[in-house]
C-alpha cells in the first residue's frame, strides 16, 4: 500500500502483518503488538536480523524508525497470551496467604538531637572518681555515675552551661566535727565538687535525692561563691529544673533504687558547705597542700584537671563524629 510501512512479525510459528504510517517508530510497533495480540509491553522482546540483534522494551532508542526494519526478519520472543494467563494464575495460587502477624511492625527511630548530644558532652563532669581506700569504691563509683547521668542534672547543666572538672566523693571523717557534718564542697567554681555519699560509720549510703539536692547546691557555686540572695535564687531554680526533667519521677518506685534510704531525711547539724572555696592543693581524700600535687591516696589537682580536660575533649570529639556520621 502506497505511503505505508508494512512489517511482518513472526511469533510462535504465526505471521502477523502490520501496516504503519511512514513516520512510525519501534514504540508504535510495541503498541500494536499489545493491542492486536494482547502481549504486554513488558513481555515484548524482538530479535531482528541481520545485524540489529535483540531489542527489548523499553527500547534503548524508542524513536527507531520502522522504515529502517524493512527487508529484515522480525521475530517476537514472548509467551502466548494463553501462557501469560496461566503463568499469572499459577503465581497467584502459589503465593502464600498473608497471616496477621502478632509482631508489630517496627516504628521509625526518633530523630536524634545531635545539638543536645554535643552540649551534653561539653557541659558535663570531666572525670568521676570514687575514693579507692574506702570500703566498696565500686558502689561509690556507681552512685557518682548515676548522679552524672541523671536526666534532671544533665538538663540543668546544659541550660546554665556548667562544666565540672572532677566529681568525687567526700571522706566523712575529714569533714565531721562534734557540731556539724559537711555534705558537699565546690572548689574554684567547678574544678572539683565533693559529695558526702556515705553514712558516718561507712556502713551505708545517704539517700539519693538528698545527695542530688546537695549537688544542685554545689553547682550554684559555679556562679556565686557567697550564700547571698542571688545564690539561693539560682539554687532553687536548679532544684526545680532537676525535678521537672527527671523522667524517673513519673511513678518510678523509689524502693527499687540502689541508693534509696528512707531513714535519711537529713539531720540537725548538717550543712552544705562554707561557700565556694579556693586555695590549697586538692588531693583525693586529703586536705593537705602539696607542691607536687600528689599523695599516697591518689593524683593531685593538676593531674586530675588534665585528665578531666582530656575526658571532656574526648566526649566532645565523639559527639561531633556521631553528629557528622
Amino acid at each position: 500500500m502506497a505511503g505505508k510501512t508494512t512489517l511482518t512479525v513472526h511469533h510462535h510459528g504465526n505471521r502477523h502483518i502490520f501496516e504503519f504510517p511512514p513516520e512510525s517508530t519501534i514504540s508504535h510497533l510495541a503498541d500494536r503488538i499489545f493491542s492486536d495480540i494482547s502481549i504486554p509491553h513488558a513481555n515484548q522482546k524482538f530479535m531482528i536480523t541481520p545485524r540489529l540483534g535483540i531489542l527489548k522494551f523499553p527500547f534503548q532508542d524508542p524513536l527507531l524508525p520502522l522504515s529502517s526494519l524493512l527487508n529484515k526478519k522480525i521475530v517476537l520472543l514472548a509467551p502466548l497470551p494463553s501462557e501469560l494467563s496461566s503463568l499469572s494464575q499459577a503465581s497467584v495460587a502459589s503465593k502464600p496467604r498473608q497471616r496477621a502477624s502478632p509482631i508489630k511492625s517496627a516504628t521509625p527511630a526518633r530523630h536524634r538531637d545531635w545539638r543536645k548530644v554535643q552540649d551534653e558532652a561539653t557541659y558535663a563532669f570531666g572525670k568521676i572518681i570514687s575514693l579507692p581506700y574506702l570500703p566498696n569504691p565500686a558502689k561509690s563509683q556507681r552512685f557518682l555515675e548515676r548522679l552524672s547521668n541523671d536526666a534532671g542534672i544533665k538538663a540543668s547543666m546544659r541550660k546554665h552551661k556548667f562544666s565540672v572538672g572532677v566529681l568525687t566523693e567526700m571522706n566523712p571523717a575529714e569533714h565531721t566535727t562534734h557540731e556539724s557534718r559537711t555534705l558537699g564542697l565546690n572548689r574554684n567554681r567547678g574544678e572539683v565538687i565533693e559529695l558526702r555519699l556515705r553514712t558516718d560509720a561507712y556502713d551505708g549510703y545517704r539517700d539519693y535525692k538528698i545527695i542530688r539536692k546537695t549537688l544542685c547546691h554545689e553547682l550554684a557555686h559555679n556562679v556565686f561563691g557567697e550564700h547571698d540572695r542571688s545564690f539561693w535564687d539560682l539554687t532553687t531554680a536548679i532544684e526545680k529544673e532537676v525535678e521537672e526533667n527527671d523522667w524517673r519521677a513519673g511513678g518510678h518506685a523509689l524502693t527499687s533504687q540502689e541508693f534509696y534510704n528512707p531513714d535519711d531525711s537529713g539531720a540537725e547539724g548538717e550543712y552544705m558547705d562554707g561557700g565556694g572555696w579556693t586555695g590549697g592543693e586538692f588531693v583525693l581524700g586529703g586536705n593537705s597542700t602539696s607542691s607536687q600535687g600528689t599523695s599516697a591516696h591518689g593524683p593531685g589537682r593538676r593531674e586530675l584537671m588534665a585528665q578531666a580536660a582530656e575526658e571532656r575533649m574526648k566526649k566532645q570529639s565523639d559527639a561531633s563524629r556521631r553528629a557528622g556520621g
